[in-house]
């Protein structure tokens, strides 16, 4: 691409980030190492932070690659070759995260300009994970090397600048293992009065207007279950432009389907399709456009669920685990998942093999969340060889032997191994595969199968026990129920010991307990210990959901899923029962309301509070890591009436980025963990944050899923049937009417922000607004917060995390991991 005399320009003020640059392609390669073993064991505490939101576990890779690199000029490679451009949608860095599966070493270009309006010195911050060269003028101004994986450094240079034109050039590599922040952010702290004009290949005001068009872009709609999918526009483009639309699922799918496109000058809406034709779940799309050879592009996000093809759920069970096999053998994501549900409903052959072919080499490679495909793939094996291909098969015991099950065992892989949930699955790999090939070597461990075997029922074991005294330690968390289940139900089925069947069988029956305690019409609504923007921001075609519709008759499916097959069968086949009682507890329709109190986590660091009823659910954590910096943990969580969309929850963003691949993310998790209280229907939510985090907190209001609402200055109400919610800030609501949440969004700004939120039964706005628009907190001098409630009386949150209201003492130090539950009038 050549450089061009138009510019796009920008000001630039002190103190600013440089956030407009043109972009060269990422070149990456593989950064294997020899195979070692490594140190450590499950860690439960793993994301509750001590250093920002810095996790501390390090690869043999990270250790070798820092030993070489760290602290030395980096390794500058290639020449930049500007292929896009990097426009900023209010980040202020330039934010090339994602996820990498395998550790691979990373290498981009970038390049901008400073229009100076004088001669003079300025002074610049970088600030980087990784390594990175400046260049000014194609002279070198100044280097960093930390390679801290994940965790920002910051170095300050001076750059003397001339009047006019100054080109700016960054060059920035790191090594991604997994999850990883690959971003720079360069800000001017003083200098000349200057401006950032960064080349294009069409006037200005055209790369301002592609700008503004993907800054306000938006769907119609905030969940699609029917019906045309379209894209809003801010405002019309003056020429044509080509529109690429790639649409991809989580960090975990392999499925990408890309759309081309032709936007006329002047229109604002883009026809994507029909939803029904799109892939279910939560999905990414990548919008980019190409306005005479500039090329700019945004991810933005939105739910689909084929929820009108479904219909409603089967009356009988047997119906039910029938209605989950067909539809995820038929449309789910081709995997190893789809496989078993295939091979367990008499659908082997050629598709069936190829499925698995297409997921072995992740297996073989020792990917990380391969453990999530190894499971169904071994349960497949031992229950349904025979119905697989011959070469296919050899292929699976081939990747079986070779799989690296444990980080004692020598590897170069990067398999996260701290976690409960993949903890889990190693070991319940391990044990399964010893015993289906008891006679022959695993090639890492060097150990015969039964040995293999014996050492995984070991770690089984040690597992349940922990299970079994502190539970989830990724508490109640949606996304990872599923993992468990994966697990447990592959116990559960196949364990050669009856010891670690039963507890496994006990196992599932417990974590279907917590799912229906904190559900409302089946859908789980209440804090969770790590959540993703694809997970809060889905509601029908979340795994949870399908789960409800086979258990309770409440809920859908969607493309993508884990556990669901592996549940049905050991309904089917292994003798599985789950209390009937829990579907009235899930679809809670008695008169009074349930207030479930209990611990999870290791010495029950977590203390979860949830009151639902008829009408509405709420739950939060309580006394939980106030005024840290978090990870990705929810708080507050509630819904109102029956619709699954009416949704809200309250968070501090841990970028600013949409749709972006930090963690915390914008929605997911909490960049500040805030002081927060519940009582029945009242939360309070108090967040302080520093300069570092964003200057706001918010909330996910999706109007467009209420029955009615009303935003006024520092007052927000919703209702859904007969749910009703009151918000009231500190600072008035900002409604965000443009961009990826646009009509989704309540924004408080402020480095100090307050939220009081009111759930409770009504048929009118006016009445809810009547009731609680004089809430108010008042602090007492030791940090007590008083509300006085008009149906609770004086509600007393202290700082201790105690709550006393209506005669009654609630301490979250007392909570016990069985729980206690409580019905409460409603009156």
């Amino acid at each position: 691409m050549t450089d061009t005399t138009f510019h796009m320009k920008k000001p630039l003020a002190a103190g600013d980030a440089i956030r407009y640059w043109q972009l060269g392609m990422t070149a990456g390669e593989r950064f294997d190492v020899p195979d070692q073993p490594m140190k450590g064991e499950m860690d439960p505490f793993f994301f509750l932070t001590k250093h920002k939101n810095f996790i501390p576990h390090e690869y043999p890779c990270r250790t070798i690659f820092a030993e070489r690199y760290r602290d030395a000029r980096p390794d500058v490679r290639g020449t930049f070759h500007a292929a896009r451009w990097w426009l900023p949608f209010g980040s202020p860095r330039l934010d090339l995260s994602g996820f990498w599966f395998r550790p691979t070493r990373l290498a981009t270009w970038a390049r901008t300009f400073i229009e100076a309006a004088v001669a003079g010195t300025a002074r610049v911050r970088l600030g980087t994970c990784g390594g990175a060269v400046l260049l000014l003028n194609g002279a070198e101004a100044g280097w960093m090397a930390p390679y801290s994986r994940n965790l920002e450094a910051k170095a300050e240079f001076d750059l003397p600048l001339k009047a006019g034109l100054n080109e700016v050039t960054l060059f920035f590599d790191d090594l991604a293992e997994r999850d990883a922040r690959y971003f720079i952010q360069l800000d001017y702290l003083s200098g000349p009065e200057a401006a950032v004009a960064v080349p294009v290949p069409c006037p200005g005001e055209a790369a301002d207007a592609v700008e503004a068009a993907l800054d306000g872009m938006h769907f119609d709609r905030p969940a699609y279950f029917d019906g045309d999918m379209t894209l809003i526009f801010a405002a019309p483009l003056p020429m044509d432009v080509t529109v690429d639309v790639a649409v991809e699922g989580d960090f975990m799918s392999t499925e990408r389907f890309d759309y081309g496109f032709t936007l006329r000058a002047g229109e604002t809406r883009l026809l994507v399709g029909s939803s029904s034709a799109l892939p279910a779940d939560f999905r990414h799309f990548r919008v980019t456009l190409d306005a005479d050879g500039f090329v700019a592009a945004r991810s933005i996000g939105v739910e689909i669920c084929h929820a009108k093809r479904q219909g409603e759920a089967p009356a009988s069970l047997a119906a039910r685990i029938t209605e989950t096999l067909d539809e995820i053998s038929e449309f789910s994501e081709r995997d190893t998942v789809r496989a078993f549900a295939r091979l367990a409903s008499g659908r082997g052959g050629v598709d069936t093999d190829t499925m698995i072919e297409e997921i072995l080499p992740s297996i073989e490679d020792c990917h990380d969340c391969a453990d999530f495909s190894l499971v169904p793939l071994i349960w497949s094996r031992i229950a349904w060889g025979g119905d697989i291909g011959e070469a296919t098969r050899k292929r699976i015991d081939a990747a079986i032997l070779g799989f690296r099950y444990w980080m004692d065992e020598p590897g170069n892989d990067v398999q996260w191994y701290f976690s409960e949930n993949h903890a889990l699955l190693f070991h319940t790999s391990a044990y399964l595969a010893g015993d289906l090939h008891a006679e022959a070597t695993f090639v890492r461990s060097g150990r015969k199968g039964a040995e293999q075997r014996a050492v995984g029922a070991a770690r089984v074991r040690a597992w349940l026990d922990h299970f079994e005294a502190w539970e989830m330690a990724e508490f109640n968390s949606a996304p990872y129920f599923p993992i468990d289940l994966k697990g447990l139900t592959a116990l559960a089925a196949l364990a050669p010991d009856a010891d670690i069947a039963e507890r496994a069988r006990k196992g599932i029956v417990r974590l279907c307990e917590i799912i229906a305690r904190s559900a409302h019409h089946g859908m789980v609504t209440a804090a969770q210990g790590r959540s993703y923007e694809h997970t809060l921001c889905a509601g029908r075609s979340l795994e949870l959901s399908a789960v409800a519709r086979l258990l309770w008759r409440r809920g859908w499916y969607g493309r993508r899923v884990h556990a669901l097959p592996q549940l049905a069968v050991c309904l089917r086949d292994h003798g599985l029962v789950v209390p009937e009682e829990f579907s009235a507890i899930a679809n809670h329709q008695a008169e009074a309301h349930q207030e479930w109190c209990f611990s999870q986590g290791e010495n029950r660091f977590a203390a979860l509070y949830h009151y639902k009823g008829r009408a509405f659910a709420m739950g939060s954590t309580a006394h939980y890591r106030w005024n840290e910096w978090g990870y990705q943990e929810t708080v507050l969580h509630l819904r109102l009436g029956k619709s699954p969309e009416a949704a809200v929850w309250i968070n501090h963003p841990g970028e600013t980025i949409q749709f972006g691949y930090g963690r915390p993310s914008y929605w997911g998790g909490c960049g500040a963990v805030p002081r927060t209280h519940q009582y029945r229907g009242l939360a309070v939510l108090d967040f302080t944050t520093v300069d570092e985090q964003a200057d706001f907190s918010h909330a996910w209001f999706p109007v467009a899923e209420f029955d009615e609402s009303r935003i006024v200055g520092n007052i927000a109400l919703a209702r859904s049937g007969a749910g009703a919610l009151f918000l009231k800030g500190s600072a008035p609501f900002e409604s965000v009417k443009e961009g990826p949440s646009a009509n989704v969004e309540l924004r408080q700004r402020g480095r100090k922000t307050r939220w009081i939120i009111r759930v409770c039964e009504a048929s009118d706005l006016a009445s809810v607004e009547g009731w609680f628009s004089a809430l108010t907190v008042h602090e007492d001098a030791d940090g007590t917060f008083v509300i006085d409630d008009p149906q609770y009386g004086a509600v007393r949150f202290r700082a201790d995390g105690s709550t006393e209201a209506e005669g009654r003492t609630i301490v979250p130090g007392t909570f016990t991991v069985a729980g206690t539950t409580t019905m409460l009038s409603a009156a």
